[in-house]
């Protein structure tokens, strides 16, 4: 099913919901600081694993000890979508048990 792009006044709604990220060019972005860079390696295994049960797929920068992440709908001709939002949400929950800021 094809899912249409938000407009920006939409994007900024749910930004406001959302701390940390934000909207870089086409993409939503953040980046998470944790306490070592094994913590922030097992932060992107989790991440992967939200990613394949939602069937949408981020690109993921490890750091030493840090997580960034930019994403947007392919499918949308690189537009952000509602998947996007979707994917930052359950991120942004599963950050703190992993020790992000």
């Amino acid at each position: 099913m094809a899912v249409a792009p938000l407009s920006h006044e939409e994007i900024e709604d749910r930004l406001a919901g959302l701390p940390g990220w934000s909207l870089d060019g086409d993409r939503l972005t953040r980046s998470f600081r944790l306490g070592s860079h094994f913590a922030a390696a097992a932060m992107i295994v989790h991440i992967a694993q939200v990613q394949e049960e939602l069937n949408h797929h981020s690109d993921l920068t490890l750091g030493y000890n840090t997580v960034s992440l930019g994403v947007n709908t392919h499918s949308a001709g690189g537009a952000v979508t509602e998947k996007d939002f979707e994917l930052a949400r359950r991120v942004q929950d599963l950050a703190p048990g992993h020790g992000a800021s």
